[in-house]
């Protein structure tokens, strides 16, 4: 029997919510749309026609998908992130609206800044935090810093994607090695690192652990390595006065704060998430520790 968009739409969402996601509205458009190959304003212009069998098949066969575990944003390829459309593979993180609280503090920090300024979006992933940045404080010259190839060519493709090849360059950087010389100094140097203990990565959600990358995960015994790293080695890539971003895991905000302080950054400050969450700490760089 013939079944119309919107009552596609509907009846997906209907499962989604008895299967308790959180996301179930916006899951169960993203999935008809990309089945459909159309943009969610298509999808509501044409919510009262029928749905060819085989796009109603496509759908049926991503849901199933998506109900055994497999996130949304790796079936469809792609997702949003500061309102920006990004390239995503199982080489890359999930981008997080919690994530969008790093971007933002950074984005007003550099826009009190006179003049153009540099900056570094260090275990960059999909590169969505640069390019939030980027998008938003046209005078920001940004580097995404990543290690792994796979995810350094989604990079590429989301600079070219969003128009922004004349400001943002991805490179091949390890955040647990010491800076090279070459790549300067920063005004500020954003970091969503890898923050999960190690033996906490097998008691993830089955959405996390069997389907994101345990690279872009995995924070070492106590979560806080890659916090120790860059506060520390990679202040030869920043000058008095330059700030550090990070974003931090439930219950690690403490921590941070207390890492950075012993390397000499001041004026730290922690914030929360839309649901006051400690979320993301950043504070300023002083010449002396």
């Amino acid at each position: 029997m013939a079944i119309t968009y919107n009552n596609l739409y509907m009846d997906i969402r209907q499962v989604f919510h008895k299967a308790g996601l959180e996301g179930a509205t916006l899951e169960a458009r993203e999935l008809v749309c990309y089945a459909s190959g159309k943009t969610r304003e298509q999808l509501v212009r044409d919510g009262r026609l029928y749905v060819p069998q085989m796009v109603e098949e496509q759908v049926h066969r991503l849901v199933q998908r998506h109900l055994q575990g497999e996130p949304v944003a790796y079936l469809i390829g792609e997702w949003e992130f500061f309102g920006l459309p990004l390239d995503i593979s199982e080489s890359v993180l999930i981008p997080r609206a919690d994530t969008e609280v790093l971007a933002q503090q950074a984005i007003d920090y550099l826009r009190t800044l006179d003049g153009e300024c540099r900056v570094l979006d260090l275990c960059a992933g999909s590169g969505c935090v640069g390019l939030a940045i980027a998008s938003q404080v046209k005078t920001a010259h940004v580097i995404l810093g990543e290690l792994n190839e796979g995810a350094l060519r989604i990079c590429r493709q989301n600079v070219r994607r969003n128009g922004l090849t004349g400001q943002v360059m991805p490179f091949q950087m390890d955040a647990l090695d010491k800076p090279s010389a070459q790549i300067g100094e920063f005004d500020c140097i954003v970091c969503n690192p890898p923050y999960i203990p190690t033996a906490d990565i097998a008691g993830l959600d089955v959405s996390v652990r069997d389907y994101e990358p345990h690279l872009a995960l995995d924070g070492g015994d106590d979560g806080l390595d890659f916090y120790r790293s860059v506060s520390g080695q990679w202040r030869s890539a920043m000058h008095d006065g330059s700030h550090l971003f990070f974003e931090v895991g439930i219950g690690q905000a403490d921590d941070v704060l207390r890492i950075m302080r012993g390397y000499g950054f001041g004026d730290i400050e922690v914030v929360p998430d839309t649901a006051g969450i400690s979320r993301v700490v950043g504070g300023r760089l002083y010449d002396t520790i």
